[in-house]
Parts: structure tokens; sequence; C-alpha cells
């Protein structure tokens, strides 16, 4: 190459950087204005009324996926404009074709594997919370909260429903979407003219993810420090929120086979919603029925830990991470949701426990300072000693320099009565503590850092749970190192704690390659050690695992990733990993040293039938285990869907401890006849807890946010005999009314 040629290619680098580097500058100042109307709007999704033909569009979209540094090639055009009831949007989706994937029906479908386009609103300009609405191009309506700034998918609270309104046409080339979502549907400052703003869309035919700002690859799609401006004509006036009242009426005969007795019930409550001023909720509950039409998902518990699982109760829903995102959300999270209305009998077993009424007021008092008090009463139940308690939490944010908050949270929970068979230890316990979020302004910096320290009866010392994680991010690099010690003694009773007396310290490494030519958009290599220590027994190391990962995204949107883990565990108690009755378990005061390996694929969700494969093979504490985990998804688009669970995990251990082959198999059946007629039918079987079960439920929404759900439940003994154990059938109903 000549030094003409060598100056030419230098030119034309330079000048690609400063193309780049202008681009991103330019983003930091992207806005869109929103135009206030008088006129009537006709949701047709045709935009034939004058004020959309005056209305500047929010356009030019970056990809995000396959390529940060590209314009879309489909582009979308926003329009928005309000009066002072609603907020009203209009948009154009180009597409090659208007051959769209559509899997389902049903709202709140995920934007993976399927056409979509998604807006976001940071109605306060925190870039910590916003809200979130999106639709498909037959109009399936998706909305949620999200809160931590959109660093994690644990952010994400897709329980959250409101009312608004959706209408799409579907052209040769485009789809047109319409909107209408009222003012009372968001919180915001009376006065306000600027919220943050941003969108995403998907488009399977051009296996694009495309955003209005341009966002770096190495941050979530959905990060909410990437974010333009919408400029509203005139200020934002007080939006009358209407007071929604939701009664509920649920009836349900069934049979315990066990006991041979029938049960019949029949209750009703309700819960209320309002808004106080314009940012913040006020939510009462008289009589909840918090019992789930939807069934958890079983999982195969190898560990010695309880198992998490998500909250799905409307109640607890918005403004949720002003009560739940406290602590460490894996080893110390001092209050979880769900332990509230569960109890345990005289027999050990966790039942449910009838609430009583409930209050809940939450939101924003300003732009920077957030409030949550959270108070309910369970009721007593004598036969099985558990006593009347009232649950209360409160909780104060402050959001400081451009996207971080401090915390303080009081947790409380009280016997409200004495019992004969109440411990002295168990009248109350209480968690006071102090949170600090760091989110930098571009995210490349994130952390957690926490104290807490609870109160309980005959204990003083050794109660603290604290600690500390610092992450950084870049195209190439990520850091992170995390700390947590949780005392002995430290108790929340409303809270999730896998164990007491820790301290454990959880660093990671990650570098991050991205191909310039290739099937493999990105690929990463990433070493994280967890390592534990009993500080009451002079700091004895009692667990270890590093994990040593590669990961590849492909083009094609599919995912591969390759692990192994080095694991040491000390056991203090003896244990039987396998569950199995009458077993002898592995025993204490000893240790295991073991090495597996992972493999995990996931195929193409764009196709009509895609599948996750997880095999692993390896040594298991003194012997060896293979694992198979998969799912297959099989869809006649948008109609019905179909897909199966299997986790196998073949466990052999050395004479005279048990060996066991233990299956986990859940098949599912979703029909979408319509937007609101849905029917559902999940299937269980697992020979670990030796049952089967089937949940079949019909889901009628014969008006906005308003249900009518027939299911049908049945669970069987799966064991040497196959006998119905507990069949029960119920008619629930609920009328979301706003007055």
């Amino acid at each position: 190459m000549d030094s003409n040629q060598q100056t030419l290619k230098k030119l034309l680098l330079l000048t690609a950087l400063f193309t780049v580097s202008f681009a991103f500058s330019q983003e930091k100042n992207k806005t869109v204005h929103v135009k206030y109307i008088n006129e009537l709007i006709t949701l047709d999704a045709v935009l034939d009324e004058p004020a959309w033909g005056q209305t500047e569009p929010a356009t030019n979209f970056w990809q995000h996926f396959p390529t940060d540094s590209l314009q879309a090639k489909q582009q979308a055009e926003i329009k928005m404009m309000f009066d002072d009831k609603n907020l009203y949007i209009g948009m154009k989706v180009n597409s090659e074709n208007g051959d769209f994937i559509i899997p389902s029906l049903r709202r709140d479908f995920r934007a993976s594997g399927n056409d979509n386009i998604t807006l976001m609103f940071d109605t306060f300009n925190d870039g910590t919370n916003a809200f979130f609405f999106g639709t498909n191009p037959l109009g399936v309506k998706r909305d949620a909260l999200l809160s931590g700034g959109g660093t994690d998918l644990r952010g994400f609270n897709m329980a959250w429903d409101t009312k608004w309104t959706c209408e799409t046409k579907i052209h040769d080339t485009y789809y047109i979407v319409e909107w209408m979502i009222p003012l009372s549907a968001f919180k915001y400052r009376e006065g306000e003219t600027k919220w943050r703003f941003n969108s995403y869309h998907f488009d399977t035919k051009a296996n694009e993810r495309n955003t209005w700002m341009n966002i770096p690859q190495n941050q979530y799609i959905f990060s909410l420090a990437y974010m333009g401006d919408m400029i509203f004509e005139k200020p934002l006036g007080g939006s009358k929120s209407p007071i929604s009242i939701i009664p509920y009426v649920n009836t349900l005969v069934g049979k315990d086979y066990e006991t041979d007795n029938t049960t019949s019930d029949f209750k009703y409550g309700g819960d209320a919603k309002m808004t106080i001023g314009n940012s913040m909720n006020l939510d009462l509950t008289i009589n909840p029925d918090f019992s789930q039409v939807e069934v958890d998902q079983q999982v195969t518990n190898l560990t010695r830990f309880e198992v998490s699982l998500p909250e799905r109760r409307q109640f607890f829903i918005e403004n949720s991470d002003l009560f739940a995102d406290f602590g460490n959300n894996r080893d110390a999270n001092p209050f979880f949701s769900r332990r509230i209305g569960i109890a345990t009998d005289i027999d050990g077993n966790s039942i449910e426990n009838d609430i009583i009424a409930g209050v809940r007021l939450s939101g924003k008092v300003n732009n920077n300072l957030r409030l949550g008090i959270l108070s309910m009463q369970t009721a007593e139940d004598i036969a099985n000693e558990i006593p009347t308690t009232n649950n209360a939490v409160l909780t104060v944010q402050q959001k400081l320099f451009s996207r971080s908050n401090l915390s303080i949270m009081f947790i409380n929970k009280q016997a409200t009565k004495d019992y004969d068979f109440l411990a002295n230890e168990d009248r109350y316990n209480r968690v006071l503590g102090i949170d600090y979020r760091l989110a930098s302004k571009d995210n490349s910096w994130v952390g957690k850092y926490f104290f807490h320290k609870s109160f309980s009866p005959e204990e003083s010392n050794k109660d603290i749970s604290t600690g500390a994680t610092t992450e950084y991010f870049s195209r190439n690099w990520n850091f992170r190192f995390g700390a947590v010690f949780i005392g002995e003694n430290f108790r929340s009773d409303l809270g999730f704690l896998r164990r007491t007396d820790v301290f454990k310290i959880s660093p990671m490494a990650e570098r991050t390659f991205w191909p310039k030519k290739g099937n493999i958009q990105k690929h990463s290599i990433s070493v994280m050690p967890f390592v534990l220590w009993k500080p009451e027994l002079n700091f004895k190391n009692s667990d270890y695992t590093i994990v040593t990962s590669w990961q590849a995204d492909f083009k094609n949107t599919s995912q591969l990733e390759l692990q192994m883990f080095n694991r040491y565990t000390h056991l203090f108690e003896e244990f039987d990993p396998t569950r199995t009755d009458g077993s002898i378990p592995l025993p204490a005061n000893k240790d295991y040293y073991y090495t597996s390996y992972e493999a995990n694929y996931r195929s193409d969700m764009r196709k009509t039938f895609y599948y996750n494969l997880s095999p692993s093979i390896g040594q298991f504490y003194n012997g060896k285990k293979y694992s198979m985990q998969g799912s297959l998804t099989w869809r006649l688009q948008p109609y019905f869907t179909t897909s199966i669970q299997i986790n196998y995990d073949n466990i052999n251990l050395p004479d005279p401890y048990p060996d066991a082959s233990i299956w986990l198999i859940g098949p599912k059946f979703d029909i979408t006849f319509n937007k609101n007629l849905f029917w559902a039918t999940f299937i269980q079987y697992s020979n670990q807890t030796e049952n089967f079960s089937v949940n079949t439920r019909l889901q009628w929404r014969f008006a906005p946010l308003s249900d009518l759900y027939v299911v049908y439940n049945d669970n069987y003994f799966a064991n040497d005999i196959f006998a119905p154990k507990v069949r029960s059938f119920n008619i629930k109903l609920t009328y979301w009314l706003n007055i």
C-alpha cells in the first residue's frame, strides 16, 4: 500500500470516528415536541386528523442490535399530542413486509422473538423509574413499571396494569399505531413541561433492535441513562385521577382425598386505589383474595436453601421497588412481600394466613423525594398456633446527584395480642436500615451499599446485616466487587435470608469482544468467584464457587454459553440433596471439593419452533451428577402456543448414600381466542415432591382490567400409587370500576 492510500485510509478512519462521536454528542440533546390540542381525536390507527399533520415526529432510530453505530434500516416515526386529559401517540413503524411475528394475543408479551414497539416515560426526570407501554402490530398491549434505572432485568414489573386504549392497522410495508393514554395513568409534577423519553422497536425481518436514543451495546436496551426529552407545548395541569374500586367474589369447592374432607368457600372483598395529588398512590384492601389463579412453577431444589418465587399480587405491585429493593436480593433482602399472608402450621408446613385488611401509600413527594408506607393485619389461627400480626414498612428515598439515591427503611412485624403458645422471641421483629444506590450519569458505574440492624426480644448483638457492591461497565470490560456480612442473630421475619453468620465476597471480571466478521455478534469470557466464611467460627471458609464462562451472542439472536464450576462446601449439618425418604444423608463436618461443566444454548426465538438446552456433567459432593434442562416451544401464531419444560438430574453418590433420578416435567398449552378470551393449561410432574398437578384456567376479560376466571386444580400422589390428593374448582370475578 503506497503512502497516498495509507493517508486516505487514515482520513476515512478519522472521519468515521468523528461521525460516530458527533452522533453520540448529538444524541444528548435529542428532543420531541408534544403539541397541545383542543380537537377530538378518533382512535382508528389512521392518523388523518389535521393535528397529526402539524406534529413533528421523533425518528432517526439507531440500531442497538446487531450493531450500535448505524441508523436503523427500518425506521419508526412517533408523534405525540396532549390535551387536558390524555396523551395521544401516533406511530408509523416500517418493515420489509407485512409478515410479522406475533406469537400470542395475550397482554404483557415478551419483546424478544416478535415484532413490537415500546415507549418509556421518565415523568420525574430522575433516570431511575419509568412508565412503560408497548404494542405489537395486532394491537396487543404491554405495560409495566421500570425501576433501578434499567440496569437489571429484575427492574421490570410486568404485573402492573393500567387502563389505556390502542388501535393498530397493518399495511404492506409498515404498521400504524395509535394510542390514547389518560394522563391519570402517569404520576408527575403539576406544571411540568418536560419528561425524559425513549423508544425501542424490534424488527424480526430486518433482524434489528432499534432505539430512538443511541444506546451503547454494553447497556441494556431499556437503560434509563440514555433518554431524550419530550417537551410539552404548555405546562401540564393537575390530572383528575379517578378513584378505582375493585371488588371481587370467589367461590371454591374442593376435596382433600387424604382426609376425605369436602370443602367449600365463598369469599368477597376488594381493593380501592386513588391518587393523592398527581404523584402519590393510596391503596386500600379489605379481606383481599390472594389466591393465585396462576400456579407457581415448581422447581427441583438440590440446594440446602429456600427457593424465592416472584410476587404477582396486584396490591404490592406499584412502586414495589420502594419496599423490596433493600439489601442484597440474593442473600439479605429484609422485605419479601410474599411472607405476608403465609404462615407455618403446627406441623411446620407453610399455609395461607388470611389478611384482614391493608393500606399502602407510595410515590413521589416531589421530584427528588419518594415515600412508602405499608401496613397489613393478618388473622389469627388458634388451631395452628398462628397469632394475629401487624406487618408494617416505612421507607423514604432521596435522590442524590444525577441518578443515585439514599433510602431509609423501617420494618416491623408484631403480634397484636398475647397468646399462651407465642414464644417471647416471636412477639416482634424489627429492622432499621439505610441503603445507598449508586448510578452514574451514563450508567458506567453502579453500586449498592447498605447497613441494616434487626431488633428482637432477647437479642441485642450480632444482629447486623451490611454489604457493598460496586460495578463498572465499559464496552470491552466489566468489573464487579461485592461483599456482604450477615450476623448470626440478624432476623427479618418479613425478609428473605438464605443463611446467617456469613461473610461473602463476589468479585467478577469480564472481557467482551466485538467481531467485525462472522456469525458471532459479540462474545465474552468471565471469571466470578463467590467465597464465604463463618465469622463465629474464626472465619472458617464454608463455601466457594468459581464460575468461569464463555458466552456468545449470534447475529441470528441465538445464544451459547459454556461454564465451568469449581466448588468447595463444608457441611455443618448432614444433608441429603436427593431428599429421598429414609435415606442416609451426607455426613456433617466434612469437606467436599467438586467440579462440573455446563452448556446453555438458546435457539432463534423468531422461529415457529425454538428451544433451550442446558446439559451439565461433573462431580457432585462426593459423587457425580448428570443433568439436562430443556424447554421446547412451538406456536401457531397468534392463537396457540405450547411448550414443555423438562429437567432431569441423575445423582450417583457412593454407598451407603442414596442415588436418584429426579424428573420435573411441565407442559403448557396456551390458547388466545382473541384479546379478551384465553385458556391456559399447566401440567406439572415432579418425582422429588411425588406430585402430579393440573391447573387449567379460562380467563374472560369482559371489561378493561376486569376478569372472570374459571379454574380447575387437580393434584395426585405420584409415587408407588397414582391417586388423587387434592381437587378444587373455583370461579373468581373481579371488576375494575372508576368513579
